[in-house]
């Protein structure tokens, strides 16, 4: 895997878990959901950033990836500068 991979892969990665715990309390706040909604809230957004790092390390094109980290980046920084 080439060096450039790893280091987007970290960056969504750091940027995902932020955006996990952002959503997950978005739930929490909103809806005013039990634990379990919480719980799955989190699983899912969990999954769909797994998949993401998976084809980011794997397969995906260059200008994708990046495209990527750039949206994950900026949506925890909206939602960070929102709440």
């Amino acid at each position: 895997m080439d060096g450039w991979r790893w280091i987007a892969v970290a960056l969504l990665v750091a940027g995902g878990l932020v955006l996990v715990l952002q959503i997950m309390a978005k739930v929490r706040e909103r809806r005013g959901a039990t634990g379990g909604t919480v719980a799955l809230a989190g699983a899912i957004t969990l999954t769909g950033l797994a998949l993401l790092c998976l084809l980011a390390a794997t397969v995906l094109a260059p200008w994708l990836v990046w495209t990527a980290v750039v949206l994950v980046g900026a949506t925890v920084s909206v939602m960070l500068l929102a709440s």
